[in-house]
């Protein structure tokens, strides 16, 4: 079939709590056989994968990893809204626009479900990451014009993007010690009353809609970039 479907089948029996036997009953397979599938050890029919869609609510393009939204549209420039962002895209290419409002969609999601989580320690790590990357982002632009003055930085050009590296890794571990100091559990178990910061792709979808969107193909994105550094 391809990569993708094995991951994402056992994605959606994960991300519907159910047991591997439940769903192969209910599916109307043997559990060897589906799990043979989620493994990626056999290749399903159209049949299997018609109603594995329509079992888990999504579409043949979600689950075939085609489209990264279980609804299996294909994101347009229009599609995604403008986020926090007070300017326009006016001027830039396509897919410069187009980029920019995935990040600044991906970026408001993030802070609202870390302003759910009420963890100051990782909100403080996850923007200390995101604005190292900003700064080393704008250094890079700064020097497309040789006759910018380089006085606007204190610290040299060499010395800054070691250093803010090293703090994008030292805030990393910071995240995690955030994560892991509260409880294994944090995000589901010990938020305050009537919040839930557990995150599903139906769930994510529901509440952010078209900024979700933004999210998950931002996702796939940067992971196909990732592969070719594996």
């Amino acid at each position: 079939m391809n990569n993708a479907f094995p991951r994402i089948l056992s994605l959606l029996r994960s991300e519907k709590h159910i047991s591997q036997k439940q769903a192969a009953e209910d599916l109307g397979i043997a559990q060897a056989l589906l799990s043979h599938y989620e493994k990626g050890k056999r290749e399903c029919g159209l049949d299997f994968l018609v109603r594995a869609a329509d079992y888990y609510n999504v579409s043949t393009d979600y689950i075939l990893g085609r489209s990264p939204v279980r609804s299996g549209i294909f994101l347009t420039e229009n599609d995604i809204p403008e986020g926090s962002t007070t300017g326009k895209a006016d001027g830039f290419s396509f897919s410069s626009s187009l980029a920019k409002k995935l990040i600044i969609s991906s970026i408001d999601v993030i802070y609202s479900i870390l302003s759910k989580s009420k963890n100051k320690k990782l909100t403080q790590s996850i923007t200390t990451i995101l604005s190292l990357g900003i700064y080393k982002s704008f250094r890079l632009v700064y020097k497309l014009n040789p006759k910018n003055d380089k006085n606007l930085f204190i610290i040299d050009e060499d010395s800054a993007f070691r250093a803010a590296s090293a703090g994008e890794l030292l805030a990393e571990g910071t995240a995690l010690s955030a994560i892991n100091d509260t409880s294994d559990n944090y995000f589901v178990d010990s938020m305050p009353e009537g919040v839930n910061t557990l995150i599903t792709t139906a769930l994510l979808e529901s509440e952010y809609n078209k900024q979700a969107a933004a999210l998950l193909n931002l996702i796939r994105n940067s992971e196909n970039v990732i592969k070719r550094y594996e």
